[in-house]
C-alpha cells in the first residue's frame, strides 16, 4: 500500500490535486479549472490517486465528486514516521 501511495505522491500535479481536495470536495470540472491540461490527462491523475486509495469518488447526479481519503493519508504518514522512530532508537 505505501509504495503505491508514495508513487502517486511523486507527481507534483497529483500533490496539487490533493491540496485542492484538502480544502473541499470537488468535481473533475472544478479540479480542471486549476490546471492547464487535457481532461484525459486529469482523469489519469485522478485514477492514479484513486488506485492508491488517496481519493474517493462518488456520483452525484451527472457529476463525480472527488474527496480526500484521510484514512490512507494517515496510514502513509504513520508508515513514514516509523522510520523516524527507528532512527531515534538507534541513537541511544
Amino acid at each position: 500500500m505505501a509504495g503505491e501511495g508514495f508513487k502517486a505522491l511523486a507527481d507534483p500535479t497529483r500533490r496539487r490535486i490533493l491540496e485542492l481536495l484538502r480544502g473541499s470536495d470537488l468535481t473533475a470540472g472544478e479540479l480542471a479549472e486549476h490546471f492547464d491540461m487535457s481532461k484525459p490527462s486529469l482523469s489519469h491523475h485522478l485514477a492514479t490517486l484513486k488506485s492508491a486509495g488517496l481519493v474517493r469518488d462518488e456520483r452525484h447526479g451527472q457529476n463525480i465528486v472527488y474527496s480526500l481519503n484521510t484514512t490512507v493519508m494517515q496510514d502513509l504518514i504513520g508508515w513514514f514516521m516509523g522510520f523516524a522512530d527507528n532512527e531515534d532508537n538507534g541513537d541511544e
